[in-house]
């Protein structure tokens, strides 16, 4: 019960990494809040409370600290994708991207950091994206890159009081993964070569995630700050050139 008599705040918790988090800090004794846009999901744990927030909104998001009050957690999961080119890009595309995905982190911790208690972690969701360019993403690798200097800038300037550090995932089995091959001509050979690419032979869970998630939330992390955290089941520590001998 690493996180017993914490409370922790996760955005974007209705699925996949953010569910993930929200499970595994319930597991670890933490009380949990989550939020999302629309209803509260009919099957999320009726000991979560559920929000209904933009993270994009400003205003909405000074109304949720108001409502949730102190926290000692904060994960900022809560970002969508565009699978697009810089010059396919609309400015649509532009508002959603880096609203949710930098205007929605910067929001968060511009309202919650003047009430979280010394000691107080602020966990960031990544991506590889933002250290590695994924092709015809150029808006979302652009906002995760965002994700990690506004990370390092919180570490620094709000150190000690408050930590900040952030996940980097790489493949991990959700409907944005899924998309991605879906780009491709021959989406089943576009996973099979992926796949080779992994040192782990296998793409990441949600609870591979959730699990560093638990650790930066802990006080076993607490030396830990600053710092964009690589989980990828090896695939950036490896040469693009496949022999066929992994």
């Amino acid at each position: 019960m690493r996180l017993a008599g914490k409370k922790a705040l996760v955005t974007g918790g209705r699925q996949g990494i953010g569910r993930g988090i929200v499970e595994a800090f319930m597991a670890e004794g933490a009380t949990v809040s989550t939020c999302g846009r629309g209803d509260r999901p009919e099957n999320l744990p009726e000991s979560v409370t559920w929000h209904s927030a933009d993270v994009a909104d400003a205003e909405r998001v000074m109304e949720l600290a108001l409502a949730v009050g102190s926290i000692d957690v904060l994960v900022n999961n809560a970002g969508v994708q565009v699978e697009k080119t810089v010059v396919d890009s609309t400015d649509a595309d532009w508002d959603l991207i880096i609203g949710a995905n930098c205007r929605g982190v910067f929001n968060m911790c511009r309202a919650f950091i003047p009430v979280m208690p010394q000691g107080a972690s602020i966990i960031n969701i990544g991506s590889i994206s933002g250290k590695v360019a994924d092709p015809t993403m150029a808006l979302y690798n652009a906002s995760k890159a965002f994700v990690h200097g506004l990370t390092r800038s919180i570490a620094v300037d709000h150190g000690p009081s408050v930590r900040c550090n952030a996940i980097c995932p790489g493949w991990i089995e959700t409907g944005m993964l899924e998309a991605g091959f879906d780009l491709s001509d021959d989406p089943q050979a576009a996973r099979q070569d992926a796949l080779a690419r992994h040192a782990a032979r296998r793409f990441g869970q949600p609870a591979d995630i959730a699990a560093m998630a638990v650790w930066l939330a802990s006080d076993e992390a607490g030396f830990a700050t600053g710092q964009l955290f690589t989980i990828d089941g090896g695939m950036t520590a490896a040469s693009p050139i496949n022999t066929g001998l992994f």
